[in-house]
Parts: C-alpha cells; structure tokens; sequence
C-alpha cells in the first residue's frame, strides 16, 4: 500500500527522502473517486521520468474551484477506494489533506489570475473556476516541488492554463500531457459519469458520437467539422448542449473559417443533472 499522509509537513519530509535517494518526483493532483483515467496517468509519468520514479497522488476536493450551485458537496469521496486502486497502480505516496490544511485560515486572499481564456468555454460558464483550480495546483507543486506533472487532456482548457502558469511563472516542473481514456463505448471517463442513469448513460454518447463526426468532417473545413458535430447533438434526446467550438491548440482561441491545421474541438453539455466535457484533436484541411 502506498504511504497516506495529511499534512503538508508530512508530504514534503517524504519526498524530501525520496528526492535524497536520486529519485524523480512525479505529482499527479486529482480530486479523488478514481478510475482508470486517472490511473494511466502514473504510467505516464514514469514513462516520462524513468523506473525509479517517485510517484506522488494527491486526492483533493478543492472548494475554490466550485461556484454556487455546483456539485461541491454531491462530488463524491472515496478514499479508501482510491488508495485500493493506486496500491495497485504502484503509487508510493498518497497526499490527502484536508479543506483546513490546505486553506488554514478557510480560503486565500491571493489566488492566480489565469488570464483571459479563462473567462471563455468551462470558465463562461463555470466563472471563478479556473483561478480556483490554478490556484490549487500552484500550491500543489511548490508544495510537492515535483520534477513532473500529470494532467489529462480530457480538461483541454485547464490543462492549458496549467502550461501556460508553468511557463509564465518559470515553474521548475515539466507538464507531462496524457491523453484521454474512454470506455468500450467512447464515453470519456470521468468521475461524474457515476451520476449518470443507464438511460442518461446511453445519451451521454452523443458527446463523443459528435466530436467523431467534427473530425471526420475536418478536411472539409471548420464548417463543415463545426455543422457535423451540431448535428449530431440536435438529435440526441435530452442532451442540453452549453457549446460546441474549434479552437486552436497553441492559443485556445477560437480558429478562423480558413485555418488549416491542427485544433481541438470542444463539447460540453448536461445530460440529465450531469454536466459532461469532452475533446478532440485533429487537422482541419
């Protein structure tokens, strides 16, 4: 079983031994309820920093990146599950501290500004989120002070405010990017399909049914990639769709009619109670 500490102090003395004995630290940040998403990102990061890796998970429900009406108290946690799982991943240190060892005094007066794209897709939405969570992971890492980093391209926008922090900030810490892991059926995992009916489950397929359309469509051009996926989320039932777009990897910025080029195209949307996001990359042209 991997070793489960609480407090900052704890964390730090660990990997401060782990550091001393010439191993590379790798930090994977996550909120808990795992499932083989996450798990392939230890895979990922040893892949990255070589056998003798020392893998560090945090599990941490994060109150700043929750606005009003979200899911904080519904996310689920599970612990006990979640270091089952990660024994089994080959993880060496589990990080698990609570709202109050994290946030002493209940919240930070000072949080990251991530910059304008974090005012657009999940953060038009979902305003403050993404300060929040760049806040959380820049404690993180000085916290851990890890040689690597993983995070998923399942979460396209945050996982680019994260290397665009790291790289405005001069953070030492290289970004390791790991690639989405989807069901037999192409649902992308997430710790929030568990919240789905069977019915709800079987709809929730749109999502990837119209990111598949956008790249088969994608020689045609962004018109004809943007109308595909559209269609494919009009006629699914009760899918209530927040946004489709294309955006451009190196700026995530919405692409022009004429681009050519790679791009990732974007889809959320809410399936019953559940809101769900998903992504492609492909070429356009």
């Amino acid at each position: 079983m991997p070793e489960v500490v609480h407090t900052i102090a704890e964390v730090r003395a660990a990997v401060d031994v782990a550091r001393a004995a010439g191993r590379p630290v790798v930090l994977t940040p996550t909120m808990g309820a795992l499932h083989a998403g996450h798990l392939a990102h230890l895979d990922a990061g040893r892949a990255a920093a070589g056998p003798r890796t020392f893998t560090v998970v945090s599990v941490f429900v994060n109150p700043l990146q929750f606005g009003a009406g979200e899911d904080l108290d519904k996310y689920p946690r599970t612990l006990d599950a979640d270091v089952a799982a990660l024994a089994e991943a080959g993880a060496d240190l589990v990080f698990a501290p609570g709202a109050d060892e994290m946030y002493p005094e209940g919240g930070v007066q000072v949080r990251i500004d991530p910059g304008p794209v974090a005012s657009t897709y999940e953060g038009a939405s979902r305003p403050g989120h993404f300060a929040g969570a760049l806040t959380v992971v820049a404690k993180l890492l000085h916290i851990v002070r890890p040689d690597f980093a993983t995070f998923g391209r399942k979460d396209a926008q945050q996982l680019f405010l994260v290397e665009r922090m790291v790289e405005d900030l001069n953070v030492p810490t290289r970004i390791v990017e790991v690639d989405i892991v989807r069901e037999d059926d192409g649902l992308a995992m997430s710790s929030r399909n568990r919240f789905l009916g069977p019915v709800e489950r079987r709809r929730a397929l749109a999502l990837s049914h119209a990111l598949g359309a956008a790249a088969s469509a994608g020689e045609r051009g962004l018109g004809a990639a943007l109308a595909a996926a559209r269609s494919v989320v009009a006629d699914a039932e009760e899918v209530d769709v927040d946004y489709v777009a294309v955006v451009d990897p190196h700026t995530f910025t919405p692409v022009p009619d004429d681009h050519r080029g790679p791009v990732i195209a974007l889809i959320a949307a809410r399936v019953g109670s559940t809101r769900l996001i998903d992504n492609a990359r492909f070429r356009l042209g």
